[in-house]
């Protein structure tokens, strides 16, 4: 990673050019590709071409070599605009970071910088068996010589069926118990991989269906670290830089929904009394409890985003702020869905049509649940207040 991060200001260019693209692309395409349930590929590429997806990755293979709080921002700015797309970049900044922190150099040639770093990855782990544990697999590599068989049925794996490459985890051949878990780099052409349709109530882009893997041979080259060092990797390399993204994408949701409810607000005016929605008083408290909301999150946003930085600059674990990126996912949520609830109330009919405030309504309500659920998460929280173990593998704790 590149020493200069640290002192990188999140004002400094090249953000004018990611603001160029979220404004003519990301945003031309959000309700379109809602409507149509679309995967947002032309949104991808753009940030592709720009760069962006390869924003952790260092220049020599094909990076920006930047650091996480520009990873947040950018999360940040594209969530404004479209959740969907959002979470897409965010799976595939991910997944591309975990390769960076565990993969090899060969690796790193042929899916982080091949197609001049247009290849798209996304993470594929939670199982339908386990619900939303998608740390806990049932699922077993098997052996084909030197090389691997993957059988697994995930149930929500972001961008399914239109990535290049899923970094994906089940249990080790002939695993010990349920923490001896396996990581691979699964071609997104291998024979033997279906994905399902994705319907649902909202972040109708980001296509995170179901996803099965029959018989689909991994070779040796694309198994990601070691045999049993799965769950290093899931502490350290997968949950890290996805808690942070999802948080930025949700608080850029909230910003985004918030000011579309002023500008309507403040645009639209009552013809018989000749007020603006904003002249009431009514509406001003209640902007002002939704700005509030979601002015809490930036500042924490930036912090959490510099101490991951600082952790992989210092080669040390970056799960030891795990519980604080956890609380800011769950915070994050939680603001997305009150202050998009908030845009509905004061734009009335307006806000209720088909369009960004109501798309934002729906796509809200993914972040409640997507892993660790609110629920899950809040109970991580309250065992570590308490000093108790989180028993994701082992009942009991760990």
């Amino acid at each position: 990673m590149a020493t200069s991060t640290a002192a990188r200001k999140i004002e400094d260019s090249p953000y004018p050019q990611l603001d160029a693209i979220v404004e003519q692309v990301i945003k031309a395409n959000a309700d379109r590709n809602d409507r149509e349930g679309r995967f947002p590929r032309e949104n991808l590429l753009a940030l592709a071409e720009a760069g962006w997806t390869g924003i952790l990755n260092e220049p020599r293979f094909g990076g920006l070599g930047l650091g996480h709080v520009d990873f947040a921002e950018a999360a940040y700015r594209i969530g404004q605009a479209d959740a969907s797309s959002g979470l897409v970049f965010v799976m595939h900044v991910g997944a591309a970071q975990t390769i960076n922190l565990f993969g090899s150099d060969d690796q790193k040639e042929r899916w982080l910088k091949a197609d001049g770093g247009r290849l798209l990855g996304t993470y594929s782990t939670s199982e339908r068996a386990t619900g939303g544990h998608w740390w806990y697999n049932l699922s077993e590599a098997s052996r084909d010589g030197e090389d691997y068989r993957l059988n697994a049925d995930k149930s929500f794996t972001t961008s399914s069926g239109q990535a290049d490459f899923y970094v994906a985890q089940t249990r080790s051949p002939g695993a010990k118990d349920q923490a001896d878990i396996i990581f691979f780099i699964v071609d997104g052409k291998a024979e033997g991989i279906q994905s399902r349709p994705w319907e649902a109530l909202g972040v109708r882009a980001n296509h995170s269906g179901a996803i099965s893997y029959k018989n689909v041979h991994v070779p040796k080259r694309d198994r990601l670290g070691a045999e049993g060092q799965g769950k290093e990797i899931i502490y350290d390399g997968v949950s890290p830089v996805y808690l942070i993204g999802l948080g930025a994408v949700w608080e850029g949701l909230a910003r985004g929904v918030l000011n579309a409810a002023v500008a309507h607000t403040t645009g639209f005016v009552h013809k018989d009394r000749n007020k603006s929605l904003s002249d009431y008083q009514a509406i001003r408290q209640e902007l002002g409890a939704a700005k509030v909301l979601v002015e809490s999150l930036r500042p924490w946003r930036i912090e959490l985003a510099h101490k991951l930085d600082e952790l992989w600059r210092a080669g040390k674990p970056q799960s030891e702020i795990l519980i604080p990126l956890t609380e800011f996912k769950v915070h994050a949520a939680e603001v997305a869905n009150k202050v998009a609830s908030s845009a509905l109330t004061v734009t009335g009919g307006y806000g209720y049509h088909r369009g960004p405030i109501e798309r934002a309504f729906r796509d809200a309500r993914a972040a409640i649940a997507m892993g660790p659920s609110n629920i899950i998460a809040r109970e991580w929280i309250g065992k570590a207040q308490v000093g108790l173990p989180l028993e994701l593998f082992y009942e009991g704790g760990e």
